[in-house]
């Protein structure tokens, strides 16, 4: 009995360990890199600021800044936590001003972005998107309607603009829904802001 109580806690630790290594947690570094499969979903928390994420032929996560205080990364913390084809990412921490934060993903990846505050661009990435800034400027290149089998897009106040679409609305609680024959599904929220979707 004690035995197999011994056996069970090493297995119960063994799988602890196997999870902790899929956690990367980096702080100060000019860049960050990891390898994730295209295909994959990715779940990405970013602070506040301005950010641009770039579909690119890879299999790699990666981070980098830029702007004037771009080599100001003494702060800047940035968690990556894997399991299987998908991961999470956490970029926080840094200056406030003249700071950019670029990403670089895979082309095809479904991505999953959630930022409080500042001017966030998606771009050349292909797969379903669910984005939501609480205030700010989403601008979002989204390929071919027809590669989605749902679009929503919508502002509680401000503007939303699609010349794919053939949208221009502003004013207070803005939206947009459509059905198509794609695969991709397409969620944007802006809280108070701006929404160009191209």
């Amino acid at each position: 009995m004690l035995k197999a109580i011994a056996v069970f806690v090493v297995m119960a630790c063994g799988v602890a360990l196997a999870d902790e290594r899929g956690v990367i947690e980096e702080k100060g570094r000019d860049r960050f890199e990891t390898e994730f499969a295209p295909g994959g979903r990715l779940q990405l928390e970013v602070r506040s600021g301005d950010v641009r994420i770039s579909g690119r032929d890879s299999n790699k996560i990666s981070v980098h800044y830029e702007g004037r205080n771009g080599n100001d990364i003494g702060e800047v913390e940035v968690r990556c936590k894997k399991l299987g084809s998908d991961a999470e990412l956490r970029i926080s921490g840094g200056p406030r001003n003249e700071f950019q934060i670029r990403i670089e993903v895979p082309r095809e990846t479904e991505l999953r972005v959630r930022m409080p505050f500042g001017a966030l661009e998606i771009e050349r990435v292909r797969g379903s998107k669910d984005v939501e800034i609480h205030a700010g400027q989403l601008t979002m290149q989204i390929g071919d309607p027809k590669d989605y089998a749902q679009i929503e897009a919508s502002v509680t106040t401000g503007a939303l603009e699609s010349d794919v679409l053939g949208i221009s609305k502003g004013g207070l609680f803005r939206s947009y829904k459509k059905d198509g024959p794609g695969r991709y599904k397409l969620s944007a929220h802006v809280g108070s802001g701006e929404i160009d979707l191209r």
